[in-house]
């Protein structure tokens, strides 16, 4: 006697719904975060709206998407890959220096590197750093001047 499940039974059912479930929830969250994101950053998102959902759950799903053509990986120098929803077209990206988010730049930044005599440039890369508009002074700034102004009121 197997004790295997049986496709169409309630355990494959269950491990089907969940999967998709999680994988749905996923989605959403690269979706909802608008930048690429690392694994850990994926599994915090997607785990506020499904419980119970592992990391290992997170790499398996990321592999699924990249596989699907769902996703791309992120290469930023010096850190672990990252991932976006693919099929945006060229771009570049900004790393922020004090919070460690990437964001996606719209188009491409002109380059005008002269070659030396005989190369031929095919593609490049090009990672801004900097700080992003949530970690710069004039945001925290901001931020303390509307804490201050809600507690005297």
């Amino acid at each position: 006697m197997s004790t295997r499940a049986h496709e169409g039974s309630d355990v494959t059912k269950t491990i089907v719904e969940r999967n998709t479930r999680q994988k749905q929830a996923i989605r959403e969250a690269f979706e909802r975060a608008g930048r690429p994101l690392s694994t850990d950053e994926v599994h915090e998102e997607a785990a506020r709206t499904s419980r119970g959902l592992g990391l290992a759950t997170v790499y398996r799903s990321i592999r699924s998407l990249l596989d699907d053509g769902w996703l791309s990986v992120v290469e930023v120098p010096g850190r672990n890959p990252l991932y976006e929803i693919a099929g945006k077209g060229h771009h570049h990206h900004f790393s922020c220096t004090t919070c460690s988010r990437v964001y996606e730049l719209e188009g491409c930044a002109s380059v005008n590197a002269k070659l030396p005599r005989g190369f031929k440039a095919t593609s490049h890369d090009l990672t801004f750093y900097g700080t992003c508009a949530r970690c710069s002074p004039q945001a925290k700034a901001t931020a303390v001047r509307a804490r201050r102004s809600k507690a005297t009121l």
